[in-house]
């Protein structure tokens, strides 16, 4: 029998060994486990559209997000625990790095105990850090997290989206883009400084190769600026000029936004691109984030003689902020009909009450749009989410 001191002596040795470092992940995932004292663990990683479960390896098939235990973990973040068909307890844990959802574990033990699962919790920590260190370069994560080929314009615009969702306890930002697969110009972008939340969303013109180009730079030239301490207005300026030099054809719309944590004053610019949305207390404030827009990004002579617009409100605790493009309003939906603001938003809002994580709303109203009978996606639909919560004075 492995004691709690033994098997942390082990991990111990298993994280100090240099030869460990390069191990690829279905054997650091066996070792750990031994080392730990732990009977067997499977990992499963979330699918590109979070609708599956995908095992590391072709030992267990996949499961449904929706509809099986372990997804039930996956969309709550929570702990499940339930008897293994070959004897013993499953003990179902969340992969998660930060605040972005990466998949779920499987411990498999004769009992769970504290102990037990104490070190699978552990494991589970190590195992999503290690993945996220290792998915940017191993084509076999990307390879099992997808159902079909990707198209090239998809393909390049992926490889400059971050995380789904990031965050601290006091702040998160979430986005979800469909089609998953043929994305042609719309894209997210959200990052945390120790003061500020940045957020942005673009959709160029188009649905092609040029358009993720266009998309590409805008982005490039958007994070370029921001991470040498340019203010709103500049970072926009700097968008503009990066598409007037390089891509002198091409526009994009876009929101970029900046939310100050301490203050939850928000901050952005409107170039061509439908208003955010605010929701208050479990109510669409439709008109409250509305401004008279500046032209899209990267047509200067529009801009002749002024410069940015920046607009400002101050969020209060336990508002959410929505940045879409209008592939999601433009979206048929089960009647038939647009989808609209107006559901847009209370499909937010019951959730919002119903204590739901911000990527789980996400999730499940792109799947709706996806999934209703009559659906048809017109443009690509990009939704990012982001919702303050500041500590209590």
């Amino acid at each position: 029998m492995t004691t709690a001191e033994t098997g942390d002596d082990r991990l111990e040795e298993f994280l100090a060994d240099p030869a460990n470092a390069a191990l690829d992940l279905t054997t650091t995932v066996a070792r750990c486990t031994k080392a730990l004292g732990l009977q067997h663990s499977v990992v499963y990683l979330a699918d590109i559209q979070q609708r599956r479960l995908v095992p590391l390896t072709d030992v267990t098939p996949p499961l449904p997000v929706d509809g099986s235990l372990a997804g039930w973990t996956y969309r709550t973040q929570s702990l499940r625990v339930e008897e293994s068909e070959s004897g013993g307890m499953t003990a179902w844990i969340p992969l998660v790095d930060g605040a972005e959802r990466l998949g779920v574990l499987a411990v498999l033990s004769p009992s769970l105990t504290p102990v037990v699962l104490r070190r699978a919790r552990a494991l589970a920590t190590l195992l999503a850090m290690t993945i996220t260190s290792k998915r940017a370069y191993k084509d076999s994560f990307v390879r099992r997290t997808r159902t079909e080929p990707m198209r090239l314009p998809a393909e390049m615009l992926r490889a400059f989206l971050p995380p789904r969702t990031i965050g601290t306890a006091h702040v998160v930002s979430t986005a979800v883009l469909e089609p998953a697969y043929e994305i042609g110009g719309d894209a997210f972008d959200h990052a945390l400084t120790e003061t500020t939340l940045h957020a942005t969303v673009l959709d160029a013109m188009g649905h092609d190769l040029a358009s993720g180009l266009t998309t590409a730079v805008s982005l490039a030239a958007c994070r370029n600026a921001r991470r040498t301490g340019a203010d709103l207005p500049e970072l926009v300026e700097c968008v503009d000029d990066a598409l007037a030099r390089w891509l002198p054809d091409q526009f994009c719309t876009g929101v970029l936004a900046q939310l100050d944590l301490a203050s939850g004053m928000l901050r952005w610019c409107n170039c061509g691109h439908p208003t955010p949305l605010l929701i208050r207390e479990e109510r669409l404030h439709v008109d409250a984030m509305r401004r008279e827009a500046d032209p899209p990004m990267g047509l200067p002579s529009l801009l002749a003689g002024r410069t940015r617009q920046t607009h400002e409100i101050a969020l209060k605790p336990g508002d959410r902020v929505l940045m879409y493009t209008d592939g999601v309003t433009e979206a048929r939906g089960s009647d038939g009909g647009e989808f609209g603001l107006e559901q847009f938003a209370d499909f937010i809002i019951r959730a919002t009450a119903a204590g739901e994580l911000a990527s789980e709303t996400l999730r499940r109203l792109i799947h709706s749009i996806l999934d209703s009978p009559t659906s048809r996606l017109r443009d690509d639909a990009t939704i990012l989410m982001f919702e303050w919560n500041p500590p209590s004075r």
